[in-house]
C-alpha cells in the first residue's frame, strides 16, 4: 500500500519519527542477516519498543517465511527523506522482488521496516496489431504535472473515454501489485473495445515533495482525478460528453465525490469499492489475514490491540504523532478519510453507476457489497456486476485469497473487462 498501504496493512511498516545516527547501514544488514538464518528472535532484539509490539516475532517470521527462498540480496542505499535517514536494501525472494525499507534509531535500534514491491520492469508494447496505440500523456496541475499513458483506440474519433483513479498508497499508472498490472489490463481491455483510458502516476508516488505539509484526501487523490477527467474531456480526440470515472478500492470509494466535483461525468465504475470508512476496514483485514492458518496467537492478539489503539488514536481530538498512528499516516489525512460518507455521496449523485465487486476480495468484502445494495435500493440508474472467483485485483483464483496470492502474476478478468465496456457503451 510505499507511502501508507491501507489494503496491504499486515505488511512490516512503523514510521521512525527520528533521524538516524551511527551506521545505520551495517545495523539493517545485521538485521537482514538474522532474518535470513531464521533468527527471528534475534532480529525482534534489535526493535525498538514500539516496534516490538506492532510487529510480533510469530508474525515476522510467518511473513518472512511467505516470501520463500531469498535467492539474491543488492547492496544497501542510504538516503534522507524528510529529514531522515532510511536504508534500502533489494532483495530477490523465489516469490517477489522487494525492497526492504528499514528505519534506524539514534540508539542503533530498529524502528522501522517496511517489505515492499520492488519498481516493477517496464510494461511491454502493445502488439503491433492491437487497436489501440498507447500515448504520453501529462496531467496537467497546479502544484506540478503528473505523468500518464492514454490508451487511445485506432480509427476515427472521437471516443468514449475513462479515467481511472487509484487504490489507497503511492501507486503507478497501472496500480502495480507484485507481478500484477490492474491498470494495464483494464486500459487496454477497454482501448481494445474502442474507449479511450487515461491513467497516470499518482502524486504520492510521482511527487512525494508535495506532501511536506498537512494534507487531506483531496490533496491526495480528488483533485488529480478531477484534473485528469478535464485535460481528458478537452483532448479533440474525446467526445468531452461521454468521459467517465472508473475508481478501484479507495478510488472507488470516492469516485462519487470525483464525479461530483466535476459535473461533465457522464457516468461512474465503482470496483471493489469500500462502503465503510477505511479505519473500520483496517482492523478486519488484518483479523482476517492473521487467522488464515486458524488461530491467532496471545503475540498476533497483542499487535491487533495496538492496531485498535492506534485507530482510536487517529479519530481522536487530542493531535497525535503520525509514528502513533496506524501505518504512520497523519492524523490530518485520517481525519479526511473519515468525513467522507462514500454511500451519502453516491446516494446522492444522479448519474449512472456500475458497481463491481469480486466475491473472493478479503480487503472489500461482500459486507460492503450488501450495504452498497441497501444504500442504492430503488436507483434504476444503478447496474451490479458480482464475479464469485474474483479478488481484489480482478483476478480469479480459489480458496481463501490472502496477500500470498498477489505476488502470483495473472490478468483481471476478461468478463469484467468486457461488462464494464458494455454498460459504458450503453450510457449514450
Amino acid at each position: 500500500m510505499r507511502f501508507y498501504r491501507t489494503m496491504l496493512a499486515v505488511a512490516l511498516s512503523l514510521s521512525a519519527g527520528l533521524a538516524c545516527a551511527g551506521e545505520p547501514a551495517t545495523r539493517a544488514v545485521q538485521l537482514l542477516d538474522h532474518l535470513q538464518a531464521g533468527r527471528v528472535d534475534d532480529a525482534e532484539s534489535m526493535f525498538t519498543p514500539q516496534m516490538r509490539a506492532a510487529v510480533p516475532a510469530a508474525k515476522l517470521r510467518a511473513l518472512w517465511q511467505s516470501l520463500g527462498d531469498l535467492q539474491q540480496r543488492g547492496d544497501a542505499r542510504v538516503s534522507t527523506q524528510q529529514g531522515m535517514q532510511m536504508v534500502e536494501v533489494p532483495l530477490q525472494f523465489a516469490s517477489a522482488a522487494l525492497i526492504a525499507q528499514i528505519a534506524v534509531d539514534p540508539q542503533d535500534n530498529i524502528a522501522g521496516l517496511l517489505l515492499r514491491p520492488a519498481p516493477a520492469a517496464k510494461a511491454p508494447a502493445p502488439a503491433a496489431d492491437a487497436r489501440f496505440l498507447e500515448l504520453e500523456f501529462s496531467v496537467p496541475q497546479q502544484r506540478g504535472a503528473l505523468p500518464g499513458t492514454l490508451a487511445l483506440p485506432k480509427g476515427k474519433g472521437p471516443f468514449p473515454a475513462v479515467v481511472l483513479v487509484h487504490g489507497s498508497g503511492p501507486q503507478d499508472r497501472d496500480e502495480t501489485v507484485g507481478g500484477n498490472r490492474p491498470f494495464l489490463d483494464i486500459a487496454r481491455g477497454l482501448a481494445a473495445h474502442g474507449k479511450a483510458v487515461l491513467r497516470y502516476d499518482k502524486r504520492t508516488l510521482a511527487r512525494p515533495q508535495d506532501f511536506q505539509q498537512p494534507f487531506d484526501i483531496d490533496d491526495e487523490t480528488t483533485d488529480d482525478a478531477v484534473a485528469a477527467l478535464t485535460a481528458l474531456a478537452a483532448d479533440p480526440r474525446i467526445d468531452g460528453r461521454r468521459v467517465f470515472v472508473l475508481g478501484h478500492s479507495q478510488g472507488g470509494m470516492l469516485a462519487p465525490r470525483i464525479a461530483s466535483r466535476w459535473p461533465q461525468a457522464r457516468g461512474v465504475v465503482m470496483w471493489a469499492a469500500p462502503a465503510r470508512g477505511l479505519l473500520d476496514l483496517l482492523p478486519e483485514q488484518n483479523r482476517y489475514l492473521l487467522g488464515l492458518d486458524g488461530d491467532i496467537t496471545a503475540p498476533e492478539q497483542a499487535f491487533l490491540d495496538t492496531l485498535d489503539a492506534q485507530i482510536a488514536a487517529a479519530r481522536s481530538d487530542v493531535p497525535a504523532a503520525a509514528n502513533t498512528l496506524p501505518l504512520g499516516v497523519p492524523q490530518h489525512f485520517w481525519k479526511s478519510i473519515e468525513a467522507v460518507d462514500a454511500r451519502a455521496d453516491a446516494k446522492a449523485l444522479r448519474k449512472p453507476l456500475l458497481l463491481v465487486h469480486g466475491g473472493r476480495d478479503f480487503q472489500i468484502t461482500d459486507t460492503d457489497w450488501a450495504l452498497w445494495q441497501a444504500a442504492l435500493k430503488g436507483r434504476n440508474d444503478v447496474a451490479w456486476k458480482r464475479y464469485p472467483a474474483l479478488n481484489h485485483i480482478g483476478i480469479a483464483g480459489t480458496g481463501p485469497s490472502s496477500l500470498k496470492e498477489y505476488t502470483q502474476t495473472g490478468h483481471v478478468d476478461d468478463q469484467l473487462v468486457d461488462d464494464i465496456a458494455t454498460w459504458i457503451e450503453a450510457q449514450k
